[in-house]
């Protein structure tokens, strides 16, 4: 298979083993976060519990859930309780608080889509004629004949397309978790990505494996793309969240 697809498609995996489980667990998260209010078995009074949602995704991506209480308003007085209220708690509609550290923010998928469409576009300039091409092709040992079929073959744009588009993704959900947005901090984000994806595909292909003008020409692309989707992302979620938080 030719070096440049074998290597988007190891990061395509990659970013797949990262980023699914990243979206299950944050769904996990949401689902059991915020405080509930439910019936004290002991007292039957109301009471206000939060439980530890953290540590029930966790368990859950493993396949076995573990539900525990985080805090209760009757404790730390009565802390060594039974938590025999989780399975009303687990039933009632949770609510958040100021005091309750805010949830994850929402991902925007125009912001992501724009942002993969971006770098796609790069990487078609970046490897054309008018740039790279010539060098790119000698130092991945392709004929002009192979980047021919390359360039009017579906699957090879597919696969460029889908590895932004999963870091676009891995992004959001960074900036969505810290809950912050803005081009600078976007951009910073990716590039931290970017160098750690870098560091993995090195360390495992190591350095020998891409000649000196490859190695050279995919960082320069890739770290520019990943620049670009970050301040993208940054910049649209942005204004987006302002937009949603006017009406």
């Amino acid at each position: 298979m030719l070096l440049l697809l074998s290597i988007a498609l190891f990061l395509i995996g990659l970013a797949a083993l990262v980023v699914m489980p990243l979206l299950v667990g944050r769904e996990f998260y949401k689902q059991y976060s915020g405080i509930r209010v439910v019936s004290c078995p002991e007292n039957h009074e109301q009471v206000a519990v939060r439980l530890d949602a953290r540590r029930a995704a966790l368990t859950q991506l493993a396949g076995h859930p573990t539900i525990r209480l985080a805090d209760c308003s009757r404790w730390p007085e009565h802390a060594n309780c039974g938590q025999d209220c989780i399975p009303q708690a687990m039933h009632v509609e949770p609510y958040h608080e100021g005091e309750v550290a805010p949830a994850a923010g929402p991902i925007f998928h125009l912001p992501v889509f724009v942002a993969a469409f971006a770098a796609w576009a790069i990487g078609a300039i970046w490897h054309s004629q008018y740039l790279f091409r010539a060098r790119w092709t000698e130092a991945a040992g392709l004929s002009r004949s192979d980047v021919h079929q390359l360039v009017w073959q579906l699957t090879p744009h597919l696969v460029t397309f889908a590895a932004p588009l999963l870091f676009a993704y891995a992004v959001a959900m960074v900036l969505a978790a810290i809950g912050k947005h803005g081009p600078i901090l976007g951009g910073l984000v990716a590039i931290a990505m970017w160098a750690f994806f870098v560091g993995v595909v090195v360390t495992i292909a190591g350095i020998g494996a891409f000649s000196r003008d490859l190695l050279v020409l995919e960082l320069g692309y890739t770290l520019i793309a990943a620049a670009v989707i970050g301040l993208t992302i940054g910049e649209l979620n942005g204004k987006r969240v302002r937009r949603h938080v006017a009406h």
